[in-house]
């Protein structure tokens, strides 16, 4: 963790204060968590991916997924298509919202997604994200980035990838080390990472088993990358960017955790959707599989926020 005035790297001319990241994650890095996630020391803030053609339509989805607080910054709006011209139209469009910087998902592994050419389904076509980066970086007023993979089983091509992001005007990659196929099966490969980041000069975020505390470093040490994205491990444990391994945080800090996050939802969803929307990460948060069956039972049941709380209370009281 960078406690200094020193950033830890630049994107472009944007400094970056710390190592960790909260990785985008399609469901679960809505508003209420990465801000939650920002103010426990995430280095920075990349939204849920939208579709560009959502908000070529005028759409109000990507109003809500692409919502920021000024005390986030940097934020970092990620888009994904399959077309240069309305990835361009699209992102020239949200620039006007405010980001610092503005990501091309070219990871995403949903079939969804990728069947149609987007998301990973991108890094099949080198010469669409050519198109794309140039574009982009010739018309942006805000440093453009890219996430990938490391492609398919058959067509490994991240580095020819990542050396397109930065010839085109990229000004960081983020890569996870796995590949389409793969999903979030398997191991990280850890090896392709490091390739990566030898292959350019702009900085490299390394995405991919970082579960504890030490795995910040290890990753960093093992591969030279520049800091790490954290996705599926921070549902569970939101305090690794504050350093804590899940273990060593107390039943009051998740106490306060739950509460800032419960209200956070309910202030960005209301009441109703946002008690129901906040129960998948209590499911996490409370380590529910610790807690006896009826407990377990109470608290994912609906109820009013004041209620949720009062039986939270009354839980640490037994099991502190």
């Amino acid at each position: 963790m960078n406690n200094t005035s020193t950033p830890t790297f630049y994107i472009h001319d944007i400094p970056i204060y710390g190592d960790a990241i909260l990785a985008p994650m399609d469901g679960y890095s809505d508003w209420p968590f990465r801000s939650l996630c920002r103010e426990l020391g995430s280095a920075m803030s990349y939204t849920e991916f939208v579709q560009v053609e959502k908000i070529l339509s005028r759409s109000k989805q990507p109003a809500a997924k692409l919502h920021y607080e000024e005390v986030e910054r940097p934020i970092t709006f990620q888009l994904y298509g399959d077309d240069p011209n309305k990835i361009l139209e699209a992102a020239l469009r949200v620039q006007e919202w405010g980001p610092n910087i503005i990501d091309i998902n070219m990871g995403c592994p949903a079939k969804s997604v990728s069947d149609r050419g987007a998301g990973v389904g991108m890094m099949k076509s080198p010469l669409k994200i050519a198109r794309t980066f140039t574009k982009l970086s010739a018309k942006l007023k805000v440093p453009i980035t890219g996430k990938i993979r490391l492609g398919w089983e058959r067509n490994k091509n991240y580095k020819l990838i990542a050396r397109i992001v930065e010839e085109c005007g990229g000004s960081l990659i983020a890569i996870h080390g796995r590949t389409k196929e793969q999903s979030y099966s398997g191991n990280a490969n850890w090896d392709a990472i490091a390739e990566v980041k030898a292959a350019v000069k702009i900085p490299v975020i390394g995405n991919g088993d970082v579960k504890r505390v030490e795995d910040i470093e290890k990753i960093k040490n093992y591969t030279g990358c520049d800091a790490v994205m954290i996705g599926r491990a921070a549902l569970a444990n939101p305090w690794i960017f504050s350093r804590l391994d899940r273990e060593h945080v107390t039943p009051g800090q998740v106490r306060e955790t739950v509460r800032t996050h419960l209200a956070k939802s309910i202030k960005f969803y209301g009441e109703e959707d946002g008690q129901r929307l906040f129960r998948k990460y209590a499911v996490q948060y409370l380590l529910l599989r610790t807690l006896t069956r009826e407990t377990r039972k109470q608290i994912l049941k609906p109820m009013p926020s004041g209620e949720f709380l009062e039986l939270l209370n009354q839980v640490y009281a037994v099991t502190a």
